[in-house]
């Protein structure tokens, strides 16, 4: 254990520290987080690039009496190591261990839980209009990246805070251009001072004497900005209201601390600018910092290494060849993403369509009323989106979309269990919340193969149709060539057996096939939340003694809910068992684990099955 970092079990030891020996405290900071992200897997750029400024946080600000708020929180792992987690990192992103992002019941230092983008700012104005309407003196720092700048609720919030009088500090990370000349003494000697009172003061005192005399006024107003013109190209966030500082180097502490310390005394709304680079202090990932954004386990002395052998085929790939192969046979076609080409297996279609690919950045919002107004122009866009994220423009799908009638696809990767990154990135609502609206179909492939299929019939419907498949790969069909389509609103029967039929939707098949054959239940792979095949299930709940429905979603208002209501439209009354995601939201850990402990692998169908319906299965 490094020295100096095996002292620290809270920030009160942090601030303990002298100054001048936090450059070495930090250089053992991230040596660590190196070592420890190696061994668990997890974000490593961004958090490398994040440690001086953690330190200086926390350093500076008396934590956690006052707030801090990251955005998204994948680069939090310093702010956990300092914050009397450092011996729970080896437990990373596992069942039971600690979370990749900030969550309030896993420790008071961590104010607010985030891992979707862009909620930094709203949340800590919040907590410091709360503190200054309770007459409580503390402050509340929101630390959002120039990547989560392009949502539109960082601008609302923006827009809000800047005419609020409450302690509220916004650290804009910008770690997405380089650190250009004027950084430096010059830079930091101007950052300090327009953040020190006598700046404040005078500047108040002079806008006061000046006002009488326009002229006089507009001059020392243009001076004004011609200085901080020599740091920063815009004043587009003091045009919010916001008393901007920077950008200064996130890497240098004694640049972050003194510029903390005198925004600390300042009234009123504060926006510092910091500039980071990703991957800091790690050769590999500032050369690459997408490849090391969120690495599995590897060796830190030799970095990331290709597989011995070839890796499966992922249902994101499935997806980024059936793309490509689309656009190549329709020219109408766009592809579009809310800032996720890699995630989301655009990569090569951005290299081949360049003219029809279009990154909107994080703003799931825009991105659905983007593609309604292409579709409106006869233009066929897809949409490749998370479906956790989809979430975030629910009022789109519905209001833009689908009222509308527009043709369109969603892809939506990432759907049911995702494993480390947990609750926040689960996939396990979108059949419910999609299915309730008029005008929107959703297709659930069960293997890669039907994957590829299925987005072939959606992109040839006339309405909006939601493909979702799982993170990762599936039981390895293969994906044979072409474009072809299956039928639209239609099942099949994949084993014929008695009495208990169990109705798989997507990748739940398979597990159920496994369950099927140890009780020899008839099992079909339904393909379509929406439509239902509703002539097939009536055929298969009229022959069979009891139904079973399985799928890696929520159960309330999902595809199970769906089948009862469709057998209570025919008034055919049958025991069915709805198995799926119950009222709880998931944990992080292995998939594999987290299926089998939620009773959907195949061993976990057989037994709900047996204790359900034994009767059926021994007479």
């Amino acid at each position: 254990m490094p020295q100096l970092l095996q002292t620290i079990h809270s920030p009160a030891d942090l601030r303990a520290v002298p100054r001048q020996q936090l450059p070495a405290l930090a250089d053992e900071l991230r040596s660590f987080l190196l070592q420890s992200v190696a061994k668990t897997g997890g974000h490593l750029s961004s958090n490398l690039g994040t440690v001086e400024l953690t330190v200086a946080l926390h350093y500076v600000f008396n934590t956690p009496h006052d707030r801090i708020v990251w955005d998204v929180g994948h680069q939090t792992y310093p702010h956990k190591i300092l914050t009397g987690r450092r011996d729970q990192m080896g437990t990373l992103r596992q069942r039971h261990g600690l979370s990749g992002f900030p969550r309030r019941d896993e420790s008071a230092y961590d104010a607010f839980g985030t891992a979707h983008s862009s909620t930094s700012i709203s949340a800590a104005l919040g907590m410091a209009i709360a503190a200054q309407q309770k007459g409580e003196q503390r402050h509340a720092v929101a630390v959002i990246g120039d990547g989560a700048m392009t949502a539109g609720m960082a601008f609302e919030a923006l827009n809000n805070g800047g005419v609020s009088t409450a302690k509220l500090l916004v650290i804009l990370n910008d770690n997405d251009m380089s650190i250009s000349p004027p950084v430096g003494a010059l830079n930091r000697y101007l950052a300090q001072l327009m953040s020190g009172k006598f700046y404040s003061a005078a500047k108040e005192v002079g806008k006061q004497v000046l006002k009488g005399a326009p002229p006089l006024f507009e001059l020392a107003k243009r001076f004004e900005e011609h200085a901080k013109g020599m740091v920063v190209p815009a004043t587009l966030f003091e045009k919010f209201g916001f008393n901007y500082i920077g950008p200064i180097d996130g890497h240098d502490l004694e640049s972050l601390i003194p510029t903390l310390e005198n925004l600390k005394h300042l009234e009123g709304p504060q926006f510092l600018h910091v500039v980071t680079k990703k991957g800091q202090g790690y050769e590999l990932a500032e050369a690459d910092p997408v490849a090391y954004h969120g690495p599995g386990k590897f060796d830190p002395a030799v970095g990331l290494v290709p597989a011995s052998s070839p890796p499966k085929t992922t249902f994101t790939q499935v997806f980024g060849d059936w793309l490509c192969d689309m656009a190549a046979h329709d020219p109408l076609l766009v592809g579009i993403t809310p800032a996720m080409r890699e995630g989301s297996g655009m990569v090569e279609f951005h290299k081949r369509f360049p003219e029809r690919y279009h990154d909107v950045g994080i703003a799931e919002q825009h991105a659905l009323t983007f593609a309604a107004g292409l579709a409106c122009e006869g233009v066929k866009p897809v949409v490749a989106i998370y479906s956790t994220f989809l979430q975030r423009a629910y009022d789109q799908v519905i209001h833009d979309v689908a009222l509308q009638k527009l043709p369109m696809v969603l892809a939506l990767d990432r759907a049911g269990i995702v494993g480390a990154d947990g609750a926040t990135h689960a996939g396990l609502y979108d059949i419910a919340f999609l299915r309730c609206i008029p005008n929107v179909s959703v297709a659930c492939p069960a293997d890669e193969n039907e994957c590829r299929q299925l987005l072939t019939t959606a992109y040839q419907q006339d309405h909006c149709v939601a493909v979702r498949y799982p993170r990762g790969a599936g039981v390895g069909v293969p994906v044979q060539p072409g474009l072809q389509a299956l039928p639209f609103g239609k099942g099949e029967v994949r084993r014929t057996g008695k009495r208990i039929a169990i109705l798989a939707f997507g990748t739940m098949l398979y597990p159920a096939l496994q369950a099927g054959e140890a009780l020899n239940a008839t099992v079909v792979n339904m393909r379509w939340a929406k439509p239902l095949d509703t002539a097939l299930l009536s055929q298969i709940a009229a022959s069979h003694d009891a139904l079973v429905t399985v799928e890696e979603g929520a159960v309330m208002g999902g595809a199970g809910s769906a089948v009862l209501e469709a057998l209570q439209d025919v008034e055919q009354a049958k025991p069915v068992l709805v198995l799926g995601v119950g009222d709880v939201f998931t944990e992080h850990g292995d998939p594999v684990k987290l299926l089998a402990e939620l009773g959907l692998d195949g061993a976990g169908i057989q037994a709900s099955i047996t204790r359900r319906f034994a009767r059926f299965l021994h007479e």
